[in-house]
């Protein structure tokens, strides 16, 4: 696996390696666009109170709004079934996309370092998912993922419940490995979130820190989902205004010893 670092440094996102969009195929363009900057050295996630539904009245249960980039992108003809990430059985392509390949490693250190701003009604995550060039190369490594109704503030200490492991989906060689362990974690503050991918393994860790160890792992190239979400549903949880932001400072990708 060849060596990856964004750090974010320049003007502009660079759009030969992100797609800033979450899942268009599903939608489209347009409707998938992710409010963001790049600036400062940092990639900035937001979602604004004016950002409309994602696939709305196609993805009602729960109905979001989301801001991502992905470091690929793969669909089939308007009107197929063959897209990455499909939500429910039977969902149709609504805008073929042009087949791109960013960053899309093969085993490998894979280490992002982030920092987020949630509400109880707000998410952030980092996960690499297969190409699904063919719809069993579909297994998930999640790297973290972040409710923020599953942060704490616990006799002064600053808690976060961090999900991390393994997702299926279409892949039948792996089987569902994901936990969400509490870890002494202020999460508004930059930390350093790595996932060591090798054969049949994935080795979690938080600030080099080891978390978890999932005995399987995915067996084909992955690409990156980089995403905040917000939950409209849980509105009176949130303070009004609230806008989710999701910094990122940079992502890498290195090889490792056997």
């Amino acid at each position: 696996m060849d060596r990856f670092r964004d750090d974010f440094d320049g003007a502009q996102l660079d759009t030969e390696v992100w797609i800033p969009h979450y899942l268009p195929m599903w939608s489209s363009r347009a409707e998938s666009a992710a409010t963001y900057e790049v600036a400062g050295s940092e990639l900035r996630l937001t979602i604004p109170p004016e950002q409309g539904l994602w696939c709305e009245g196609v993805h009602d249960d729960p109905p979001l709004r989301v801001s991502g980039i992905q470091s690929g992108v793969y669909s089939g003809e308007v009107g197929s079934t063959t897209g990455q990430q499909p939500f429910r059985e039977g969902l149709v392509v609504r805008e073929q996309q042009p087949t791109q390949w960013g960053w899309t490693p093969h085993y490998g250190l894979l280490e992002v370092r982030a920092r987020m701003e949630l509400s109880p009604r707000s998410m952030a995550s980092v996960w690499m998912v297969g190409i699904e060039d063919e719809p069993e190369r579909s297994g998930e490594i999640c790297i973290f993922e972040v409710f923020g109704d599953a942060l704490a503030d616990e006799d002064g200490r600053r808690t976060a419940a961090v999900g991390m492991g393994v997702h299926p989906f279409r892949d039948p060689a792996l089987t569902e490995e994901w936990d969400a362990p509490r870890q002494e974690l202020d999460v508004n503050e930059f930390h350093t979130y790595t996932a060591e991918w090798r054969p049949g393994r994935v080795d979690f860790m938080i600030d080099g820190r080891h978390v978890k160890t999932v005995g399987q792992a995915p067996d084909y190239p992955l690409q990156a989902m980089v995403a905040v979400f917000d939950f409209p549903e849980k509105a009176a949880t949130a303070p009004d205004g609230h806008v989710p932001e999701f910094v990122i400072d940079s992502v890498r990708s290195e090889p490792l010893s056997s």
